[in-house]
């Protein structure tokens, strides 16, 4: 019963180990779908929202100042930059893009792992649009 308690222990340990240390595959993440439009998704979340490049760079600054969250790719001066979030006590990656599309910016925030993210994703995309100003 211990030896199999203890393999339990280890499993955990070693996924939990894995979802936090496992490297982001840039070419995967660092994309659009060619149709971003406003909707919630099971896992993840859109948002479209009117803007010009002072609105890019101020939502980068916004993203950038959340707790756990860094760049992997792209830039404002590129028109597409992706960040990934962590949770605070696993460490679950989400994945967020960025891009400027004319005078819209168009946000795209999903899971990595699971199928449903119970909302975080368009919680924290409203909640930085929110910063911004343009939340309701």
């Amino acid at each position: 019963m211990k030896l199999i308690f203890g393999l339990i222990v280890l499993g955990v340990i070693a996924g939990a180990g894995y979802v936090r240390l496992a490297p982001s595959d840039v070419a995967r993440w660092h994309q659009m779908p060619e149709m971003v439009t406003d909707q919630d998704l099971a896992n993840g979340a859109m948002r479209v929202i009117a803007a010009d490049a002072i609105t890019f760079e101020r939502l980068d600054a916004i993203i950038r100042a959340t707790p756990r969250t860094h760049v992997i790719a792209g830039a404002p001066s590129e028109g597409m930059i992706t960040y990934v979030t962590r949770s605070a006590v696993v460490g679950f990656p989400d994945y967020t893009t960025l891009r400027r599309a004319g005078d819209q910016l168009e946000i795209y925030g999903r899971l990595r792992f699971g199928k449903s993210d119970l909302g975080v994703n368009a919680a924290r995309i409203d909640g930085w649009l929110m910063r911004l100003g343009q939340g309701g």
